[in-house]
């Protein structure tokens, strides 16, 4: 549903529903449990039950196939999007699919009955899209993020996803739209996770759609200017070794300062000082970003200066690592 005073539109897309019940019949839920103990909706472990007898089918040994050479789980969500529903056409598989593999999505949807199983669960999934849709109420992304990537002509969607995965959100495109495909807020230890309305946990789900908005935004700016990028990125950020050990690029290095610092701001300037300052503070202990209170310091003289000093994000990139390493010193971290 759209909300006239919101610019992010909340749904539910039955494609992304299925790719995560497939996902749910591999050893992807072992896997993400292994890196982080978490607990994970009554949902995704039903629907891991539902799925088990089905482990040997070909839609799920060619995911599996997938997942074990290293295939980003976007991939997987970005195809299926690409394809027609109900019946999944799509006009090419990419080289890097299993032939057929769309066709054997839909054989899965029908061998198991995901739709009489999402029909059982319809009240948890209605929740959560009126969760949502309170939560995004009253959003303003496109005005915050235009003076740093200009005109946001794509759609923002914001899809809760009560399946797979349980403690990553995925950003993908779609045509003209961006969709951040986000799991509920976690709780402590194996406790389930919290409602997405849940007062006290609003900054999971604005963190989570503005860091994938922003990051596929943000990509798709530099890549226009790959240039002009190219002499920029000579100059080497004020980054630990253990950073670029994450994040090799200096695309890679900036766009992650960037959409952390960005969420940090928003919480700031559309939500409340309190909000901004936990999440700096969480990003701190959990990701190490003590460059963070830096980076949020140099953007927002940006801000202040785009337009005059600054024509745009480009014009400023060759100052941002000088800049950077004075606010590091000068910012209290």
């Amino acid at each position: 549903m759209d909300n006239p005073t919101t610019d992010v539109a909340v749904r539910m897309d039955d494609r992304i529903r299925l790719v995560s019940a497939v996902l749910a019949a591999t050893d992807f839920p072992e896997k993400s449990q292994q890196r982080k103990r978490h607990g994970t909706h009554a949902h995704a472990r039903g629907t891991s039950k539902h799925v088990a007898p089905y482990a040997n089918h070909q839609a799920v040994l060619y995911t599996q196939a997938l997942l074990d050479k290293g295939a980003p789980v976007e991939a997987l969500f970005t195809l299926v999007m690409q394809c027609s529903w109900p019946g999944l056409e799509v006009k090419k598989i990419p080289r890097w699919a299993p032939p057929g593999w769309n066709k054997h999505l839909l054989d899965f949807y029908e061998q198991v009955d995901l739709a009489q199983w999402w029909e059982a669960e319809h009240n948890v999934w209605e929740s959560a899209l009126k969760q949502s849709n309170r939560v995004f109420a009253q959003v303003s992304f496109k005005e915050f993020l235009k003076p740093f990537v200009g005109d946001v002509r794509k759609d923002l969607v914001f899809v809760p996803n009560l399946s797979y995965p349980t403690d990553q959100e995925i950003g993908i495109r779609n045509g003209n739209e961006l969709l951040s495909i986000v799991y509920p807020p976690l709780a402590w230890g194996d406790s389930p996770p919290w409602p997405f309305d849940e007062e006290s946990m609003l900054t999971h789900s604005y963190r989570a759609a503005l860091t994938q908005f922003g990051r596929i935004l943000l990509y798709s700016y530099l890549h226009a200017h790959a240039d002009q990028l190219a002499e920029v990125s000579k100059t080497t950020l004020p980054v630990s070794d253990q950073f670029k050990a994450l994040h090799p690029t200096w695309e890679d290095q900036f766009a992650t300062l960037f959409v952390a610092a960005a969420v940090a701001m928003y919480l700031e300037d559309y939500v409340n000082e309190a909000e901004a300052k936990a999440y700096v503070l969480m990003e701190k202990k959990a990701r190490g970003m003590t460059i963070l209170p830096g980076t949020v310091s140099v953007l927002r003289r940006y801000l202040q200066e785009v337009g005059n000093r600054y024509e745009d994000l480009l014009d400023f990139l060759p100052v941002f690592p000088k800049q950077l390493r004075v606010a590091k010193k000068i910012v209290s971290l």
